[in-house]
């Protein structure tokens, strides 16, 4: 039988986590970024929106993989959320918390690929201002508290890791892409 497939995408704000599942999904559509429940304000794309009603019934089904606080809301990986992720294809996860890809890893049986994106902080800067985000400062702030989690979890292991100052979205997709594959024709032999 052959596992369940995610894409876990590690790394700061700024590091391509959005651009490199952009070239997966145009590489092939099987690829779905998975939407964390948010609750809160501020930007809605990408995310499905949810109240603190429907956070805490998740909490109480036991539904809730992981859930963080940042920029003043709370995001969430649930059960529920990513079994619809798996039905609609391979889910890409974005995460900015070792304990999140540990989280998920553990407590959501299937074949996880972790991948780490890095950039600088000052390419963060840069690309968050070029992109125009208006919390660009926040965004320095997370990419800091990025750098301290590398640093408390030196063991933390990535079975792929990408320097997006380097390589192109497309190029890095294709990489994680190749990496799947030989996973899963690995386990099926």
């Amino acid at each position: 039988m052959n596992p369940k497939r995610g894409v876990i995408l590690y790394g700061p704000p700024a590091s391509g986590k959005d651009t490199v599942t952009a070239g997966l999904t145009e590489l092939n559509s099987k690829y779905v970024q998975f939407a964390r429940l948010k609750v809160g304000t501020g930007k809605a794309a990408g995310y499905r929106m949810g109240t603190a009603e429907q956070l805490h019934k998740l909490r109480a089904a036991g539904d809730v993989v992981y859930a963080n606080s940042r920029y003043g809301n709370t995001y969430v990986i649930d059960r529920p959320g990513v079994d619809a992720a798996f039905a609609a294809g391979v889910p890409v996860v974005h995460l900015g918390q070792v304990d999140g890809i540990r989280a998920l890893v553990d407590g959501y049986a299937a074949a996880w690929l972790v991948v780490l994106l890095w950039c600088p902080r000052e390419v963060t800067e840069q690309r968050s201002t070029g992109r125009g985000d208006s919390d660009t400062a926040a965004r320095l702030a997370a990419w800091d508290a990025t750098r301290e989690d590398l640093d408390k979890h030196p063991g933390a292991t990535w079975d792929l890791t990408v320097d997006t100052t380097e390589a192109s979205p497309k190029d890095a997709a294709r990489l994680i892409d190749q990496l799947l594959a030989q996973r899963a024709g690995a386990a099926t032999t």
